[in-house]
């Protein structure tokens, strides 16, 4: 979420948030009224890591004490059921919630509201956004918003002067158009940040590891995007220009330009905390990390599976201006007293083993560790206790799921509750898991998360093309 502002239109959990993927007003159909019906289980059994619904999912070090998951099949309607919900499938959920296949959107990345409800999705693979409108009583209806476009990701509803614009990151620019509510294709569009880096800079010869833009838009209406690496971990990135693996900053018109923030490998989900001014991330850290201590071990420089599962990190932090936040230099130490929070920083073996690159001591810690490979990928704020009333405030992180790892992690949504003290983030509880097969195969990766009223949220998943509703049980 980002800074508030009123809208009159909106009257579902909070007013739009500046530069939020906005909560939405429209009531949207239930899976009953939608006509699901339960599609029972198959005689050989679960077919992921879910239980079945009468089968609770007991309590553990991540589960907070006022909310326990419990395992639920997911209720698909009939004209849902290709691929993978051909089978019965599962999801650990929240006890007292229900969850169903909202929609199918193939290849769907990241999504948000408009002030009166329609849910925009980015299908980067396919250069296009799709549109998602509820409709009472039936299946929303979901239809194409805008097409040929450069592998389109990220999109922000921001207000100004009383106009909703909502702008979209290319892989080589950033867009906005006037939103008018109930439009059914995109109107006439200005580009406001052209020339970002893409794969067809001749340097990287066809090759850019992380080419998807994320964004965000101020209460100053100034607009941030974060260039990721290229790479796992080079020094080209460190020299170019723009410089890569950091998040610039440009005025309103496009000019201005200026680096807010560098070090972050790849900063997805940006988003402001509610009522502040500070800008949140989640990145992705590096893979096969060889051992950085010269310690007599014999493990100097190597790359050994049991270190690379847990290092680094990931990182769900703020940035502040001119933040140097390691990467490629230096990696966060989960392994001291202060665990995952405010990690002291390692030199990096491959790109700053004698430290003459960087004074790892000297840079900016993350606030909050994740779970190294974990694939943190958006990022959602909720306050007033929308998501769970033993939470004021938290955020949202879905998990996009490891590769380098030799037992798979990730794979879920999970929440931070929020200290409105210190403004930081006071442990991490999982809030949908069961993604991951018993023998480890995969059925769904979750990418991004939107609030919807009465306490139900959005859930996009690209590798299954469904967005999945998560709601409280609504008893007749």
């Amino acid at each position: 979420m980002r800074l508030p502002l009123v809208l009159t239109t909106f009257l579902g959990l909070a007013s739009l948030q500046s530069g939020c993927r906005t909560d939405s007003p429209v009531p949207f159909p239930t899976p009953q009224d939608a006509g699901v019906v339960d599609a029972g289980l198959n005689d050989a059994g679960l077919n992921d890591a879910g239980v079945p619904p009468d089968a609770g999912v007991p309590p553990d070090a991540g589960v907070h004490p006022e909310w326990t998951l419990q395992g639920t099949e997911v209720q698909v309607p009939e004209g849902m059921r290709s691929a993978p919900f051909d089978v019965p499938r599962f999801l650990n959920i929240p006890s007292g919630m229900m969850v169903s296949v909202w929609a199918r959107v193939p290849g769907a990345r990241f999504i948000a509201f408009s002030p009166e409800g329609t849910l925009l999705v980015s299908v980067p693979g396919q250069g296009k956004v799709m549109q998602v409108r509820p409709r009472a009583g039936q299946l929303p209806e979901v239809t194409q918003w805008a097409g040929g476009l450069g592998r389109p990701h990220d999109i922000v509803f921001h207000e100004r002067d009383r106009q909703v614009w909502v702008f979209l990151s290319e892989k080589d620019r950033v867009t906005r158009s006037r939103w008018t509510a109930g439009e059914t294709t995109r109107g006439a569009v200005e580009t406001v940040v052209s020339g970002l880096p893409d794969a067809s800079l001749p340097e990287l010869h066809g090759t850019y590891g992380h080419e998807l833009k994320n964004l965000a838009v101020d209460s100053q209406h100034r607009v941030y995007v974060a260039i990721a690496s290229t790479c796992n971990v080079c020094l080209s990135d460190t020299t170019s220009d723009p410089l890569r693996g950091a998040i610039y900053r440009w005025d309103w018109s496009g000019g201005s330009r200026e680096l807010f923030a560098r070090g972050l490998r790849n900063a997805e989900g940006l988003a402001w905390e509610p009522g502040t001014d500070t800008l949140w991330v989640a990145v992705n850290n590096r893979d096969n990390t060889p051992y950085p201590f010269d310690d007599g071990t014999g493990q100097y420089g190597k790359v050994i599976p049991e270190y690379v599962d847990n290092h680094p990190p990931e990182a769900l932090t703020s940035v502040r201006q001119g933040g140097h936040y390691g990467w490629p230099f230096c990696n966060s130490n989960p392994d001291t007293a202060s665990g995952l929070k405010q990690m002291p920083l390692d030199r990096d073996y491959d790109m700053n083993r004698d430290g003459s690159q960087a004074d790892c001591a000297a840079l900016d810690r993350t606030d909050q560790g994740i779970q190294a490979h974990s694939a943190p990928l958006g990022l959602t704020f909720f306050d007033n206790g929308e998501l769970n009333p033993a939470w004021q405030r938290g955020a949202l992180v879905a998990y996009h799921g490891s590769w380098n790892r030799t037992v798979r992690t990730g794979y879920k949504v999970t929440v931070f509750p929020w200290d409105l003290a210190t403004h930081q983030p006071t442990g991490e509880v999982d809030v949908v898991t069961g993604f991951v097969n018993p023998d480890q195969s995969v059925w769904g990766r979750p990418v991004d998360v939107a609030l919807a009223p009465n306490r139900a949220f959005i859930v996009s998943d690209d590798q299954a093309g469904a967005l999945y509703r998560i709601e409280p049980i609504r008893l007749p």
